[in-house]
């Protein structure tokens, strides 16, 4: 099950640490969504459109993303691929996004994000169709295809959160941007079954490579259409001025008082002397780190548990069964929604007694699924049932973009490949056979284990730093 601060990509965590600082807001700025009907050219319905947009981008983002998982064993056995080299496609891929997370987030802080959005949708769209019409032959071009889809996922998965912390004021920010992280599990899992529906009902699993670019043209288009050309952003002399009644942004509207510029290197520099921010970018390491791995091997660690107890047959038709992937794409919607509503909503409530919640509340869920985890690898050979249940205003941009970096590099960029050189090595000392292919993986595995406990370890330490840092953050 996924923890309560769920996936990837920072964004919850980096918002809680951040709430009312980098992200703040006065009272009487930004804007909500009506209870009541309004003007459609309201404000307040278009910054509704706005986070629909985002959301559907979103959604298509990680569907894409986490289409090989979903037929991956077709994808292994097509190009004759060993562990290692099958774990190395999520590696290229998480490598090139957190790489150019960094470039996407200085540019994000500086330019305009609605062109960058959407030229980062139009090029990893472009790219994913284009890998659909590889051959067997070029197995290295589809690995480097994968790697340009990370390139234009990190514009999107940097930039779009932003957008969002400007539109809103503080109360309403924290439900919106639940909302917009919620889409991470549901494209995950969504991204799953759409790879083993196509898979099976076409019978060709390069089908499931076509469909995610046609909806990344429907994104497009609405992005042109909704989203308007600029958005304000919040910084400490925007909040000055929205206390005072004067509502320009003070870098993208034109004659506006402009805040002092930053490179990049000083931003990074503010930002390593932010102990929370430091120890919660450990702890989001962890957890990528996990969830990377899984995210990558458990549908097929499930399909060689099933082989070991003699519940399917071996794979020797040109579509595999792809049945894991479906259920274990649908217990990832699943998980995933309540795991985040049920974050957010202690953290809502917990904080406002406590103002270490978010952090403990991390802690908990990372302890507690480092704990699940192990049970489901020990179980996994004798019941497949009980392992399906165990599963500063101007440096916003940046701040997201550093924690993308460090994640995913220590994280989630090698744990896929990582798990497969572990279990090819394994394998290697042992006579070939459908038990010591499963037993290979299941060793691997249980790093993850331990690596989750220490990420829970790490969200402990924020705890102690939180506070304090919060203040210094709230120092004019």
């Amino acid at each position: 099950m996924q923890p309560p601060c769920a996936h990837e990509d920072t964004g919850l965590q980096l918002q809680a640490l951040l709430e009312g600082q980098n992200y703040g807001a006065a009272a009487g700025g930004g804007t909500r969504c009506p209870a009541v009907p309004a003007p459609r050219n309201s404000p307040a319905v278009r910054d509704c459109l706005v986070v629909a947009v985002l959301c559907f981008g979103n959604l298509i983002n990680f569907m894409d993303w986490f289409i090989v998982p979903g037929i991956l064993l077709d994808i292994q056995k097509y190009f004759g691929l060993s562990d290692g080299k099958t774990g190395l496609l999520q590696t290229v891929f998480t490598l090139c996004y957190m790489l150019a997370a960094p470039i996407f987030g200085y540019l994000g802080d500086r330019y305009n994000r609605k062109i960058i959005l959407g030229a980062g949708i139009l090029f990893w769209s472009g790219v994913t169709l284009g890998s659909s019409f590889i051959t067997e032959s070029y197995y290295r071009i589809f690995v480097l295809s994968r790697g340009l889809v990370g390139i234009g996922t990190a514009s999107y998965s940097t930039i779009a959160p932003t957008i969002i912390a400007d539109l809103f004021e503080e109360g309403k920010r924290t439900t919106v941007l639940s909302i917009f992280y919620i889409f991470i599990p549901v494209g995950s899992g969504c991204g799953y079954m759409l790879a083993a529906g196509m898979a099976k009902s076409t019978g060709d699993w390069h089908w499931a490579f076509r469909v995610t670019p046609c909806m990344g043209g429907l994104a497009l288009v609405l992005l042109i259409l909704l989203v308007p050309p600029r958005i304000q952003r919040r910084t400490a002399r925007h909040r000055a001025l929205s206390i005072s009644g004067t509502r320009r942004g003070a870098d993208e509207t034109p004659g506006a008082p402009r805040t002092a510029k930053t490179t990049w290197c000083q931003d990074v520099g503010s930002l390593a002397k932010n102990c929370s921010f430091v120890w919660s970018s450990l702890g989001l390491t962890a957890m990528a780190f996990v969830t990377g791995a899984l995210g990558m091997w458990v549908p097929l660690f499930l399909y060689r548990a099933q082989l070991v107890q003699g519940i399917v047959p071996p794979c020797l038709q040109e579509s595999c069964n792809s049945s894991n992937s479906l259920i274990f794409g649908g217990i990832t919607v699943g998980t995933g929604i309540v795991g985040v509503v049920a974050g957010a909503e202690a953290a809502r409530r917990l904080r406002k007694m406590y103002n270490k919640a978010d952090p403990l509340i991390c802690a908990t869920s990372m302890f507690s699924s480092a704990l699940c985890l192990y049970t489901a690898l020990m179980l996994a050979q004798t019941s497949i049932l009980s392992t399906f249940y165990v599963v500063t205003p101007r440096r916003q941009s940046t701040a997201i973009a550093l924690q993308i970096l460090l994640s995913h590099l220590l994280g989630d960029a090698g744990s896929p490949y990582l798990i497969g050189a572990i279990s090819n090595a394994l394998q290697a000392r042992g006579a070939p056979s459908f038990q010591s292919s499963f037993r290979s993986i299941q060793s691997s595995f249980a790093i993850c284990a331990f690596v989750g406990a220490f990420g829970g370890a790490f969200f402990l330490l924020t705890s102690l730093y939180i506070e304090g840092d919060r203040r210094e953050a709230e120092r004019p």
